[in-house]
């Protein structure tokens, strides 16, 4: 994955492991981005003349990479503008199920509305308690991170097709942002009816672009309130009164949009095989480094699947030492937060634990 430093100039100068805060710029989505802005300097509104068809592409291309229908996928400036629109189409009063201490962008907009809300518990027994909730409180939505942002436990995805196998009527609305470029996802034969993402982090996408995809059956549940002239711009649109038209009600960008499909352009290029096999092996490596020098909270130690986000013990003293090394990470939590994507390579990881 050495020669992946080059399509991520960044790498060449810094040891980037945060792509969990934030992914990075490639070549290949430069290119893309000047050639968009050079078109609608020389162009103008000619450019757009052809956005509906382009914008299609786009949404077709994200079906196929994420197996789902192209009518059935929304493109959105961010997971969170998307998720506001999908709670405000769910009944008044929904009851609710929310893991406790998920990303904000989740919680905050559910615990703001007036649902009646219950919580389980993220631990070593995550998938566990969020089926004894569900015994317990039967909801009738779960909304969850496939990945949570801190300490990078991610839930089983087995569990949620054996879940939502056992509570059909169960609707499950999953965040893939801190997933989503990891590794190749079947969304149809999944257990989640709707997964939305914002894509500035694993897919380097850049900002202000996002999407949602949809199950067939969410289509009669949910009733979106937006709604603007482009809700029925453009193919899978145009009969009006569609599910991802309440999702795009104003001007879809063209630059954001395009953006999203060099990433996935560019991820189709390097092939999942060679990044799912290059996080895995760090992800092994680090796990096992971590675990050894007690830098990791037994959760994470003692579930038998984690991504590729630690969260390692350190204070700020420690988190100085880094930055003042030139290596990219985070703090979160009570401690350092660590990701590895596939344009890291061991060198990255040697030099992080050298300097611990």
């Amino acid at each position: 994955m050495k020669n992946l430093k080059k399509e991520f100039p960044v790498t060449a100068n810094y040891t980037h492991l945060n792509t969990a805060g934030t992914g990075l710029l490639s070549e290949t989505l430069l290119d893309f981005r000047q050639n968009h802005d050079l078109d609608y300097l020389v162009m103008g509104s000619l450019m757009k003349d052809n956005q509906d068809k382009f914008t299609t592409k786009v949404r077709e291309e994200v079906g196929n990479f994420f197996k789902c229908k192209a009518q059935n996928v929304a493109l959105v400036t961010s997971f969170s503008t998307g998720f506001n629109v999908f709670l405000e189409a769910l009944p008044a009063k929904s009851k609710v199920l929310l893991l406790q201490e998920d990303y904000p962008s989740i919680n905050w907009p559910v615990e703001a509305r007036d649902f009646d809300i219950s919580y389980a518990k993220i631990d070593v027994n995550l998938e566990d308690n969020i089926l004894k909730a569900v015994e317990r409180e039967k909801p009738e939505v779960l909304c969850i991170s496939l990945v949570q942002y801190i300490s990078g436990v991610q839930i089983n995805f087995e569990f949620l097709k054996s879940l939502k196998a056992e509570y059909p009527d169960l609707l499950i609305c999953a965040d893939g942002t801190q997933y989503c470029g990891v590794a190749p996802f079947d969304f149809e034969n999944s257990g989640i009816d709707v997964l939305g993402a914002s894509t500035y982090k694993w897919l380097n996408a850049g900002y202000g672009n996002g999407f949602f995809l949809f199950k067939d059956a969410v289509k009669d549940r949910l009733k979106p309130k937006a709604v603007g002239f482009a809700s029925i711009r453009g193919k899978y649109k145009e009969a009006g009164d569609t599910l991802i038209g309440k999702f795009e009600p104003g001007h879809l960008d063209t630059l954001n949009s395009g953006s999203l499909q060099a990433a996935i352009q560019l991820v189709n290029k390097i092939g999942y095989s060679a990044i799912t096999t290059q996080i895995e092996l760090l992800k092994e490596k680090a796990l096992n480094t971590f675990a050894e020098r007690n830098l990791l909270d037994d959760v994470v130690i003692n579930r038998k699947q984690h991504s590729s986000i630690f969260n390692i013990k350190g204070d700020q003293q420690l988190f100085e030492k880094l930055k003042q090394n030139d290596i990219i990470c985070s703090q979160r939590g009570d401690g350092i937060r660590i990701s590895f994507h596939y344009f890291n390579t061991k060198d990255d990881l040697d030099k992080l634990l050298k300097l611990i």
